[in-house]
């Protein structure tokens, strides 16, 4: 029998504060380092943390045999981004039939009217910004996805909240991976939206208030757990604000794309030029390829296995290299280039892109609104390409990769937009 080889380990205690100063390069530093795809360190209060990356990582780590979720998520996290009792922290049994629910939502139909909502949207913001000086790309996108992903999912928005909304949404978002103020800020966001959807929630199982049975909302206030119970109603907001706010977030997702056309300008005019689509489906694959979107995701071992001749105990936590395998070398040619024709040929693996997660939709931990967010992109970065022309002024393009989750410090601001 082979004795099990030895994980390399990052000396220190706690190595929390190398991971904030270091943020999206903080595993891949270390994988270079070592010259390996597997190490050990220790973060949150000193807990032992093996990391993983390269390939290989992205099955090893979508193994439902070998993985769990529930526990997973830090308090922090759970108080700004995910809420609590939420999807992405149940296991087996309970989170396929949890992923259902939303699974049940990413129909064809329902994909073609988010994306037709998303496209109106568009057209009334130009109007809007024709009578303005300039405009913050990342705002504008974000408040479109906040009035597209309500208007969808069939939860009110009065005009007169669509900022405060927004601006909640967006703060869970930005909340991750940080400390201090932002973290509060997310965290109050988080307070307010719940209780905005328990509101309506309210409202609605007491039929106070009607709600489309084709609707999202209404699929999810009215589900049912695998005792057949009604959800608690916090438990209902938490995964309504699953659905709406990774929506929102695609607009980091969109002003990247913005930035990418101005910082590869070819690419502009070959999606000005794209009659069907195939230029634009692969120039938004690279984008989520390209641009810093999540760092790593976590799992629990569920027992003592092995991984390339690594032993992994159980209980230990391990953390998938998420940016490191969407730039690995070993898996993309030329991986720090922006060429969206790479995904011309490619093989379409669950594994080797990830930057929503990896593995099956259906029964792993997949991103459920994935489809939807390479829709929403596409149409967006199609209007920007096609639809519109505006100035880019002077300003600071640059992005800390220390910040999680991060974006260019000018939020990419436009001048003199109008229709083409």
């Amino acid at each position: 029998m082979t004795a099990a080889k030895k994980i390399p380990v990052e000396k220190g205690l706690d190595n929390s504060l190398a991971l904030m100063k270091e943020g999206f390069y903080f595993i891949p530093n270390r994988m270079k380092k070592f010259n390996t795809n597997i190490f050990r360190t220790r973060l949150l209060g000193g807990q032992k943390v093996i990391c993983i990356s390269g390939a290989g990582a992205g099955e090893i780590f979508y193994d439902n045999t070998l993985f769990k979720r529930e526990g997973v998520a830090p308090n922090r996290i759970k108080e700004s981004l995910f809420g609590q009792g939420g999807v992405q922290g149940l296991d087996g049994a309970a989170h396929r039939h949890r992923k259902a629910l939303f699974m049940s939502q990413m129909t064809p139909d329902n994909i073609k009217e988010i994306r037709q909502i998303a496209g109106k949207q568009w057209e009334i913001a130009i109007e809007d910004w024709q009578n303005k000086d300039r405009i913050e790309l990342l705002y504008e996108a974000e408040k479109i996805f906040c009035i597209t992903a309500c208007q969808w999912a069939g939860v009110p928005l009065k005009a007169k909240n669509v900022m405060t909304r927004t601006k909640d949404l967006a703060a869970m978002i930005d909340a991750f991976g940080a400390i201090g103020p932002r973290h509060w800020e997310g965290r109050m966001a988080r307070n307010r939206a719940e209780k905005w959807i328990e509101d309506i929630i309210g409202k609605v199982r007491s039929n106070e208030m009607k709600v489309e049975e084709d609707k999202p909302l209404h699929a999810v206030a009215w589900h049912r757990d695998l005792n057949h119970t009604l959800l608690d109603v916090k438990t209902v907001a938490v995964e309504v604000l699953n659905l709406l706010r990774p929506i929102v977030a695609i607009g980091r997702y969109v002003m990247f794309g913005a930035l990418a056309m101005h910082d590869f300008p070819e690419t502009r005019e070959k999606l000005k030029n794209d009659k069907r689509e195939t230029y634009s489906q692969m120039f938004t694959q690279e984008v989520r390829r390209y641009y810093p979107f999540g760092p790593f995701l976590g799992a629990i071992a569920k027992k003592d296995f092995e991984w390339q001749g690594f032993p992994i105990k159980e209980d230990t936590l391990v953390l998938l290299d998420v940016h490191g395998i969407n730039h690995s070398s070993d898996l993309w040619e030329n991986p720090n280039t922006f060429w969206p024709e790479r995904f011309h040929e490619w093989d379409g693996s669950p594994f080797n892109f990830v930057p929503q997660g990896g593995g099956d939709y259906h029964d792993g931990h997949r991103c459920a609104g994935e489809w939807i967010t390479i829709e929403l992109m596409k149409v967006s970065l199609e209007f920007l390409a096609k639809r519109i022309s505006y100035d880019v002024p002077e300003q600071d393009f640059s992005y800390s990769m220390s910040r999680m989750p991060t974006m260019p410090k000018s939020r990419f601001i436009m001048e003199n937009v109008r229709w083409r």
